[in-house]
């Protein structure tokens, strides 16, 4: 009498393993556009959740500090922005915070409310001083239309500050 030993072969054979690579590249291909534009999408939000925090910092400056402070920013199709002590008829001071548009934000454009307002001062109150900037659109320049999330951060009368999307309708929390 034999005794034959069966032994277990561990692993994958070859036509296993090319199938589990073709099966990997066609998910990849499919997922890379999906990834690309949430990432330019993710630009968008944060350039727009950096405008806002920009404009909170500079209300509650002028607040704290019971004098005039603006909020600047900067050039066409830029993202940064700065607070400065000042403006409204009070001589402009030191920059207390600002932000460069190479920060995480380089490919979205910013379309201001009134079109040549760049800058909003707050007075001692917090609230906005008349004939300055009313609100903020922030759009991807790279996504098309379809595809890319906008966004607006607006200023309100009372010095209220809220980040929405201007394709959404109300009663949506979202929608300006």
């Amino acid at each position: 009498m034999s005794t034959v030993t069966k032994t277990r072969v561990l692993g994958f054979s070859l036509v296993e393993l090319m199938i589990g690579i073709a099966i990997l590249g066609i998910l990849i291909a499919v997922a890379i556009p999906s990834y690309r534009t949430w990432i330019l999408n993710a630009q968008v939000r944060n350039a727009a959740e950096s405008i806002q925090n920009g404009l909170q910092r500079a209300r509650a400056e002028a607040l704290k500090r019971n004098t005039n402070v603006s909020f600047t920013l900067g050039a066409a199709n830029d993202s940064s922005w700065s607070v400065q002590v000042g403006g409204g008829g009070v001589p402009l001071g030191n920059i207390l915070e600002s932000r460069l548009s190479n920060e995480g934000s380089n490919s979205v454009i910013l379309t201001p409310v009134p079109a040549v307002a760049t800058t909003v001062t707050f007075d001692i109150l917090g609230r906005p001083i008349a004939g300055g900037l009313t609100s903020v659109g922030i759009d991807s320049t790279i996504l098309p239309t379809a595809e890319s999330q906008d966004l607006s951060v607006t200023i309100g009368i009372g010095g209220n500050i809220k980040m929405c999307d201007p394709n959404v309708s109300s009663p949506n929390p979202r929608a300006c």
